[in-house]
């Protein structure tokens, strides 16, 4: 009897140690990682920069990057960061970025935007070289190194990222939407863009990447975006 009752011990123990090696073997997908930005007490760490433009034409272009309050009528207790430019090179790109740590080094991740911007051109609004609105596409993407831009052999500002050319997407950054807001009338509203296809980018080895997010514009005037909040999920 002894005799039996430890070998059914012995079954017992070697049922339950099988039952822990399956569970250690499940791995289920962790929690996504998120970074959530409103801009109400600063940048937060968020800075911005212009690219595809001749070289010493900062002023003719009429660049202007700040903190502020989002404009009238919307609510100037909310913070935001806006960014102008007179495009006068068929092609402006206005960006800004920002550096995220803490990840998993050399992970890849996909990644989903969401992205709140006030814009005050109306659906459908025609313009000099393309609409002020759907002709403004909006960009966004990450990559492992710092987003700068370059000046190229034709004297022009160039990023040393791939983010491709308007209405293009590009590996490090993809078209989430576009400037227009939404409405029949010109007047400053929110409005909510997001990437409906998957976007992947790989952490650098010490665990960090740089998000990045953007218009590019095909409209030959003035574009001034008040960058109203920011959401990212890594998973």
């Amino acid at each position: 009897m002894k005799t039996r009752h430890k070998f059914y011990l012995i079954l017992l123990s070697a049922f339950f140690i099988a039952c822990s090696n399956d569970d250690d073997s499940v791995n289920p997908d962790p929690e996504p990682v998120e970074f959530s930005y409103d801009f109400n007490s600063g940048a937060e760490g968020w800075t911005g920069d212009f690219a595809d433009y001749p070289e010493g034409e900062e002023e003719s272009f009429e660049l202007q990057f700040e903190h502020t309050s989002l404009p009238e009528p919307l609510d100037q207790s909310e913070g935001a960061l806006m960014l102008s430019g007179t495009n006068d090179s068929d092609d402006l790109f206005m960006f800004i970025k920002r550096e995220i740590t803490g990840l998993t080094p050399n992970q890849q991740y996909t990644i989903d935007f969401d992205v709140e911007f006030a814009s005050n051109v109306a659906d459908n609004t025609p313009g000099a070289g393309g609409s002020p609105g759907e002709s403004v596409y909006v960009k966004a993407g990450a990559t492992s190194v710092e987003p700068v831009k370059e000046i190229d052999d034709d004297g022009m500002y160039r990023m040393n990222i791939d983010k491709s050319n308007q209405a293009d997407s590009g590996e490090d950054m993809i078209v989430i939407g576009d400037f227009s807001n939404n409405t029949d009338q010109e007047v400053y509203t929110l409005k909510t863009v997001n990437n409906t296809a998957p976007f992947q980018a790989t952490a650098s080895s010490n665990g960090s990447l740089w998000l990045i997010v953007g218009t590019e514009s095909g409209f030959m005037g003035n574009t001034t975006i008040f960058y109203n909040r920011i959401s990212v999920a890594l998973r």
